[in-house]
């Protein structure tokens, strides 16, 4: 069985090249999880708790939906 992709979209591989091409690494450490969750994170593998969401927004100084949007009528797959 096929592991599904989250319905959170992102855009946080954008917004860090936006702020002087940030590493993964230097953003998680920045929000507080390791640099393996943001990756999946990153990568809609897993959508991270509403905490590490706004963590994440706060850190771009964005609103939390210009940086995550729900797709509700994605596949999943």
């Amino acid at each position: 069985m096929a592991k599904s992709k989250t319905r959170v979209r992102n855009r946080i591989r954008t917004l860090r090249f936006e702020s002087g091409e940030m590493t993964q690494q230097h953003l998680a450490a920045q929000v507080g999880v390791s640099r393996q969750t943001l990756n999946a994170i990153e990568g809609g593998k897993y959508a991270p708790s509403l905490e590490v969401a706004f963590q994440i927004a706060r850190v771009f100084d964005r609103p939390l939906e210009e940086v995550f949007q729900y797709d509700p009528v994605a596949s999943g797959s």
